[in-house]
Parts: structure tokens; sequence; C-alpha cells
């Protein structure tokens, strides 16, 4: 059973959150508190797998907590509770695991318990130490973009590929395509280089929807992805590519 603490400074909202926690039967709430004092002042001692927190504070903010909990040994997994979305990229930047919005829906709570019991099980979460940024956005399942003044979740697993094209960025999933701002070499930070590899200086690929390598000119290559899309593999990543994938 996971070991859990809860930050949170309105004593209904901590009680609604216990409940429901209690409820799923995989979690044991071992504390709580109301502050950033209080929080730091048990959780080193108490060392919960899980920490819950709010973004608004009695003394401070979510945020700079989940920085001073990030440098914990071990470190326990930071699950955001809060009403604020508008917060969510800079929550995952600063480590946490998921974001829940209040009020509290029972199965989207059910289902973050589900995501990180798997994820432990999986021995993709290390806990024991500070993981880097980008683990620890893999770690979520979702990569947070920042689209037209909104933050848009992703399910990473369903990111065929992201390109460059005319300048412009675009992330191509299984059932739509984002167009943003933000340079190629943001994303390549971000992603699990396990799973995401680039290939050329305009294409990051998931290399679990390659379905196809083609030979090219000059010993370069082409992907088929899952989706009949075509990608470029220019030679400087073939090497990579031919190691990764293991042909």
């Amino acid at each position: 059973m996971l070991k859990a603490f809860i930050v949170e400074d309105e004593p209904l909202a901590r009680d609604e959150l216990k409940y429901l926690l209690k409820r799923s039967r995989q979690v044991e709430v071992v504390g709580e508190a109301e502050g950033i004092e209080g929080a730091m002042n048990n959780i080193p001692g108490l060392k919960p797998d899980l920490v819950f927190l709010d973004i608004e504070l009695a003394d401070g903010n979510g945020l700079q907590l989940a920085k001073q909990l990030a440098e914990l040994e071990p470190a326990p997994t930071l699950i955001f509770a809060t009403a604020y979305d508008e917060f969510a990229l800079q929550a995952f930047e600063s480590y946490a695991f998921d974001y829940l919005l209040k009020p509290f829906d029972e199965k989207r709570i059910r289902k973050t318990l589900e995501k990180l019991v798997k994820v432990r099980k999986a021995g993709e979460l290390e806990t024991s130490t500070k993981p880097p940024l980008r683990t620890a956005v893999g770690q979520t399942g979702k990569l947070a973009v920042e689209i037209d003044d909104r933050i848009v979740l992703i399910d990473r697993d369903s990111i065929l590929f992201i390109g460059l094209i005319d300048g412009k960025t675009f992330i191509k999933t299984e059932e739509t395509e984002y167009k943003m701002g933000d340079p190629l070499i943001v994303f390549e930070r971000k992603l699990d280089q396990r799973l995401f590899l680039r290939v050329h200086r305009g294409f990051i690929v998931n290399i679990t929807h390659i379905a196809e390598i083609q030979p090219w000119f000059n010993s370069t290559y082409n992907l088929i992805m899952s989706d009949g899309s075509n990608i470029p593999v220019s030679r400087t990543y073939v090497k990579e590519l031919k190691q990764l994938i293991g042909f």
C-alpha cells in the first residue's frame, strides 16, 4: 500500500481527498499539513511514497514546496491537486507525476493511482534520487505544451513524431496535429530518450510507432510510421538509429 501525505489549506478539500484515497484501498494517508512549513517538518521523517499538494497554500506556493520536496532523499512522487489549471506546465516542470483538478473526481484519482502503481512495478520511477527533467516528464505519461495561450496535455504514447516544416513545429499524434511556436530542441530535452529519437534536423520520432525502415540513397533511410507518414533519416543520425533499433 502506498503511503501518502496531503498538503492542503482547505479542511473540507483535505477531508474529501483523504476519503477518496481511503476508498481506493491503495493508499494510506500518513500525514497532512496546511502549508510549506508543516509539510517540510513532517515529510522528511515520514518518508511518504507520494505527496498531494495544492498550488495556493497557507504560507506560500505549492510550486515552491515541490522544488524543496524534489531535493529530498528519497524524493516522494508529487501529485498536484488544485483548482488552478493554468499552472499545469509549471507543475510538470517541478517533477509532478500528475495534475488533478478540483472538484475531485474519484475515477480520475483511481486512474492516477493505477498508473503510478504500474510505473513503480515496471521500475520506471526512481524515488531514491532526484530525477532529471526529461525523466520526470516521461513518467507523467503526458507532454505539456503551450498552444494559443492554453496548456494542452498530450499523451506521450500517442505521439507519432514531432516535425519542423517552414519554420513551424508540429506534433503529430494518432488522432490530430498540434502546431506551436517552441523550437524542436525544447521537446527533445523533455522527452524520454528511450522512446523518442532525433533522426533528422527537422524530425523526432517515437520509435514504437515505426512500422518500416526503408534504405534510401547515400546510406540514409526513410521511416514509414504507423500512420503511413514518411520521415527521412539523415546520415548524422543513422548510427544512433541502428543502435537503438538493433538492425
